[in-house]
């Protein structure tokens, strides 16, 4: 299955991001060996750094790092997707400035839900971020489930159980791109996060 063929945006209606860097995982995957999906904040502003990106992307090369921090070595995102994680942004496309609109992650929510539901037997959801929170949140209200992660700093919300289609929801912070590693605190957060998600599924 090729992630893009099943899900995308066709109207492309929110006005706060960049179209021109519009991305849906293009890999071929068998979804069914899929356990953890990791869900970062938007697409990149270089779609050459994106994780599935050939080379030496951005994204894959700070991810990689993460997952070193939590013990786990792996030495490419296709490694690692072959062990059951795959990776995804909750917004598709590319931000113009430091925040998105709530509206343009609810909007973008829809897409990510159409995606989650090609993974029938996840058993851990990482939630990289504030805007991976607040899509995740708006999917589950529309479900009529209320909300997965409970507002509140995400230092805060750490280390209590939550759950999301059945499955564990881990809040934590953003691994993706040039901010990973400059807050020493916050890198230590996301090792023991994804070595929590990682223990879920008997890694």
């Amino acid at each position: 299955m090729r992630i893009s063929d099943c899900v995308g945006c066709k109207t492309f209606p929110c006005n706060d991001v960049r179209h021109d860097c519009y991305i849906v995982p293009g890999i071929e995957i068998d979804p069914q060996i899929i356990s953890i999906v990791l869900i970062s904040e938007s697409a990149p502003a270089d779609l050459s750094d994106d994780y599935y990106a050939a080379g030496d992307p951005q994204f894959a090369r700070t991810t990689l790092l993460a997952f070193s921090d939590a013990g786990v070595q792996a030495s490419s995102i296709q490694e690692l997707v072959e062990r059951g994680v795959y990776f995804t942004t909750a917004v598709k496309c590319g931000k113009t400035g430091y925040g998105i609109q709530k509206a343009t992650i609810k909007e973008c929510s829809k897409i990510l839900e159409q995606e989650l539901d090609l993974f029938p037997n996840v058993r851990a959801y990482l939630l990289m971020g504030d805007v991976a929170i607040q899509a995740v949140n708006e999917i589950s209200c529309r479900a009529g489930a209320g909300r997965a992660i409970p507002a509140g700093s995400t230092y805060k919300i750490r280390g209590t159980e939550y759950y999301f289609r059945g499955a564990r929801a881990f809040p934590s912070y953003l691994q993706a791109g040039p901010s990973f590693g400059i807050e020493k605190s916050k890198r230590k957060m996301i090792a023991e996060d994804l070595s929590a998600a990682m223990a879920v599924i008997g890694a």
